[in-house]
């Protein structure tokens, strides 16, 4: 009888350690489909999270742009202001000029 009951707890314990290790290989499974699914939502927010950055950043940079433009623009008129400023001031040298000529032609 002891021999029996010796392979009856041998059994038992095979069919214990079975069960402890078919449990633990669920328990891994479910562990890499858990890291698995955690992996894909940290990805998918990192997605979100530079999208959103790029956003702002190309914001930034639009705005940037714009006011640039706008100064080169604020600039470009002063310029063009002077310019024409010094051309209607030279108008009436160079009508001078023109008439002199003109009168330098017909007396010469």
């Amino acid at each position: 009888m002891a021999k029996d009951k010796i392979l009856s707890e041998i059994k038992q314990a095979e069919t214990n350690a079975r069960i402890m290790v078919d449990n633990a290989a669920k328990e891994k499974n479910d562990r890499i489909s858990k890291a698995r699914v955690e992996a894909r939502e940290i990805i998918k927010q990192a997605e979100v999270d530079a999208h959103k950055s790029s956003q702002s950043t190309l914001r930034s940079a639009e705005h940037e742009l714009a006011s640039q433009k706008q100064k080169i623009i604020e600039e470009g008129i002063k310029e063009a202001d002077i310019v024409a400023k010094n051309a209607k001031a030279k108008v009436d040298q160079a009508a001078e000029n023109l008439i002199s000529e003109f009168e330098r032609a017909i007396h010469a």
